[in-house]
């Protein structure tokens, strides 16, 4: 089965834990690996990885340098994501636990997280603060945000989240190579 078809398939069986029907663009996967510092032996976290594409140029950018864990709550979606990756830890679990889940893999501070995680996942659990609290000084965090939906209550509470937590937050330009449009919030320890 296509990543497409498999990603079309957990969304209706799912639709607010899955939340999207395509996957990210190359241009979108770009805008949130570009903030990232992934010179020397980053530990990078990537929340809500799906079927991989931020995984995938992961991958790529560290070359087996470093430690790359992604953490996918849909079992299809993470089996997929492991049996592509074996180099990358793929935790099917719950972001809301990402310092009980990292704690369980023996890491303690991570140097980046990047996040495609649905509103859902940022009302079930303080994502902002999880993040955060694992994040090393200098550390920087990624979520994408969804242009057409920007002015909506829930993304306002996500970008007010991530301001209590880290400060300033740099809002990105949008990314219309994208379907739909979207944005990438960077926010620095």
């Amino acid at each position: 089965m296509s990543d497409s078809h498999l990603l079309l398939r957990e969304f209706l069986r799912s639709p607010t834990s899955v939340a999207t029907l395509t996957a990210s663009s190359d241009a979108l996967v770009a805008a949130m690996l570009a903030p990232l510092d992934l010179d020397g032996d980053p530990v990078v976290v990537e929340l809500g990885a799906g079927t991989g594409r931020v995984t995938d140029a992961l991958a790529r950018a560290l070359g087996g340098r470093g430690r790359h864990v992604a953490v996918e709550l849909n079992p299809a979606l993470a089996a997929r994501l492991a049996a592509r990756h074996p180099g990358v830890t793929v935790v099917p679990g719950d972001a809301g636990d990402l310092p009980a889940l990292l704690r369980g893999l023996g890491i303690g501070r991570v140097d980046a997280v990047s996040s495609l995680l649905p509103w859902v996942a940022w009302a079930a659990a303080p994502i902002a603060r999880r993040a955060g609290s694992v994040l090393a000084p200098g550390g920087t965090f990624t979520q994408v945000s969804l242009l057409p939906t920007a002015w909506m209550p829930p993304a306002r509470r996500q970008l007010a989240a991530l301001r209590a937590e880290f400060g300033a937050v740099v809002v990105g330009g949008p990314v219309w190579g994208n379907l739909p449009p979207a944005r990438v919030l960077v926010a620095r320890r």
